[in-house]
């Protein structure tokens, strides 16, 4: 067709970072179509709807693109708009629109009078897992380097940062193991706490086809699920029985001696200790689920589970229904234990594969987007406080200034009204992204940026995986690397990139241990494959093969007991009662839906958070729509669904609505090593509308 370029790129949706193609006019600079090729390593040439259909964002009416300034922000700051009072274009009752540099000089102003009053870590800068490797590698330096502030911190911290956390202590490396076409070479699978169907689609097709024609699936979850349908061994479980499940496996393949004890030897250290342990631990053997009532059957399957993986070249895949515990990070240890213990880790078609959310949340974090890691995961100079931390601090009046880009922190943390109070108390909240979202909203001064798919720069898959993005369609709104550098000039900085690719090659040097050999023009030559880092003479598909990344090269076995809590602790007391919610995505929208909501044929399929119940608890739901409280806060009214999918007295919605107030119900019990919030379950009152 005339006008018509196909451009290739990836996805700006999950982590499985889906190489992808779109047709785009030319002449009137708008995407048509987005596919994939059939010779796309990670897509396969598959899409899942949103990475298909899910392209309207890019030029919906709504988008960002003047930048605002909160009126009363300058009625509180009379000198500030002084300064930038000439460019003030009335907007509506609550903003002002100006110009790129006038906002970046109001918030330089203000940001250098907070720290003036304050000190120099009244300000964090918090987000930049949607953004690319550039922007957030430039957001950390600016805030380290030019603010002297060691507060930087990003989404992670409310999914995988347990996964970074248990896998670094264990074998000294926070990543996926093994590229996902290792699928098709894998005897037996493990997903544990993933509706890998809706989360990462495109990597439940090659887990679907596998076990379809081998029958070598096993599924853990606290509720039916799609993947269920094609498993081996289906397992239901009560609600935070991961570690307890976990240990159990580990259990078995101890008590029946099915451990490869030359692997143990040669490459791990504290075994012993580890094996005494859990031999002498209640809570281990797979007989205590005979004492959960509607669990019994557990104890058996664990067996089998245990005894195919441990004999099988396996690999074991999760989500946040691993993550978003309080015991998280020692689910993740448990099952790097699992994979120490039987030598499957290291070799095709066996290992670790953490299923990450945000499609640049590795890059974040590589990039050195938190608080305790320098980029390529090096020691800072100064270990700043996670955002829990930060909002504690917010509330005692310490930190009284965030730098945000793409992250909707008043919609996705948890215990929002407390979360909510924090921000309140803020004498600045700057916020980078591509639509007013709920935090955008609460905002002092909002920037409208470039989107993925509007600009040049490498994402970080959930396997490690850099693919280089390139522009499908024109923008003359700024990259987020962008605004940062004209901060970084007000707040004395000398920042002087003139392109992506510049900061690029600072990144490579910067973070060598990863990134040496990976340059721009590699990444163009490989746009469709990627290249998974470290990357030098050549990349790296599978970790651990000789060694692993501890400082002895050794894998290190730390046990940590589960502790009874929760429905487990209710159904052996026989004292279970009310309801127990957890959370999760749907296939249709992608976290707090920013995006999704501006596609009407995604909207269609799910345009707003559904609560489901158990058909056997139907006669407790009176009306078509409840509210659910916790002593924390409560939701918005919620349409109901009776389904056989979820277990009794529990219920399941989704969260990508904030009108819905789900994490209203969260407080702050989280992971008890890295702080991630327990998202997975919370008690609740139902209320009938």
């Amino acid at each position: 067709m005339e006008n018509i370029e196909t451009i290739d790129s990836v996805c700006t949706y999950c982590g499985v970072g889906c190489d992808i193609a779109a047709n785009v006019d030319t002449k009137e600079n708008k995407i048509k179509s987005i596919f994939a090729h059939p010779d796309g390593v990670v897509s396969q040439g598959k899409l899942c709807i949103k990475g298909k259909y899910g392209f309207d964002f890019v030029d919906a009416p709504d988008r960002l693109r003047i930048p605002r300034i909160r009126k009363s922000f300058l009625e509180k700051n009379p000198t500030i708009k002084d300064a930038i009072g000439s460019s003030l274009v009335e907007l509506d009752d609550i903003w002002y629109e100006t110009n790129l540099d006038d906002a970046t000089t109001a918030a330089s102003m203000k940001l250098k009078e907070i720290q003036a009053n304050y000190g120099r870590k009244s300000i964090a800068s918090i987000g930049g897992a949607r953004t690319s490797c550039e922007s957030v590698y430039l957001f950390q330096k600016f805030t380290r380097h030019t603010l002297n502030s060691p507060h930087v911190d990003n989404c992670a911290r409310v999914c995988h940062s347990p996964s970074l956390s248990g896998m670094k202590r264990t074998i000294g490396e926070g990543a996926a193991t093994n590229p996902y076409n290792d699928i098709y070479n894998a005897e037996f699978m493990i997903v544990i706490g993933s509706n890998t169907t809706e989360a990462h689609p495109i990597i439940a097709n090659r887990i679907i086809d596998v076990a379809r024609d081998h029958d070598n699936l096993a599924v853990f979850d606290i509720r039916e699920i799609k993947l269920h349908r094609f498993s081996k061994y289906k397992g239901i479980m009560p609600h935070e029985a991961n570690l307890l499940t976990l240990n159990m496996l580990a259990y078995v393949i101890i008590d029946e001696e099915l451990y490869d004890e030359s692997f143990l030897e040669n490459r791990t250290k504290g075994f012993d200790d580890f094996k005494e342990k859990i031999m002498n631990d209640p809570y281990a053997n797979p007989n205590y689920y005979n004492e959960i009532e509607g669990y019994e059957y557990l104890s058996k399957m664990i067996r089998k589970v245990a005894r195919e993986y441990a004999l099988k070249k396996s690999m074991i895949f999760w989500g946040l229904g691993i993550t978003e515990h309080i015991d998280g990070s020692y689910a993740v240890m448990a099952m790097v234990h699992l994979a120490l213990m039987t030598g499957n880790i290291g070799k095709s078609g066996a290992g670790l594969m953490p299923l990450r959310g945000q499609n640049n949340v590795q890059g974040a974090c590589d990039m050195g987007m938190l608080p305790y890691f320098d980029p390529d995961y090096q020691e800072p100079k100064e270990v700043g406080l996670m955002t829990p931390q930060l909002v504690d601090e917010m509330l005692e009046d310490k930190v009284k200034a965030v730098l945000n880009i793409s992250e909707d922190l008043t919609h996705i943390h948890p215990n929002l009204n407390k979360v909510n109070k924090a921000f309140e108390k803020l004498e600045l909240l700057m916020v980078q992204d591509l639509f007013m979202t709920d935090v955008a909203q609460r905002a002092d001064i909002v920037i409208g940026v470039k989107s993925a798919y509007e600009k040049t720069g490498v994402y970080i898959n959930a396997m490690r995986r850099l693919h280089l993005s390139q522009p499908l369609v024109k923008s003359d709104l700024p990259d987020d690397w962008e605004v940062i550098q004209l901060m970084d000039n007000k707040m004395g900085g000398d920042a002087s990139y003139v392109s992506s690719e510049e900061i690029w090659r600072e990144v490579q040097k910067v973070a060598y241990r990863r990134f040496s050999g990976a340059d721009y023009h590699r990444l163009e030559k490989h746009r469709k494959r990627g290249l998974q880092w470290p990357v030098h003479t050549e990349d790296t598909p599978i970790l651990h093969q000789l060694d692993f990344r501890t400082d002895d090269g050794l894998g290190h076995f730390h046990y940590n007991q589960y502790k009874l809590r929760g429905m487990i602790k209710e159904i052996k007391e026989k004292k279970l009662t009310g309801y127990h919610l957890s959370t999760g995505r749907t296939i249709a929208h992608y976290n707090n839906a920013a995006q999704t909501s501006r596609s009407e044929s995604l909207m269609k399929r799910y345009d707003e958070d559904v609560l489901l119940v158990c058909e056997e608890d139907a006669a407790d739901f009176t009306s078509d729509r409840v509210i659910l409280r916790s002593e924390f806060g409560e939701t918005t009214p919620l349409t109901i669904k009776i389904t056989d999918k979820v277990q009794p007295k529990t219920l399941f919605s989704t969260f990508h609505h904030a009108k819905s107030k789900i994490n209203a119900l969260f407080g702050d019990a989280r992971d008890e090593v890295i702080m991630t919030a327990a998202f997975k379950t919370i008690k609740v009152e139902v209320i009938n509308c």
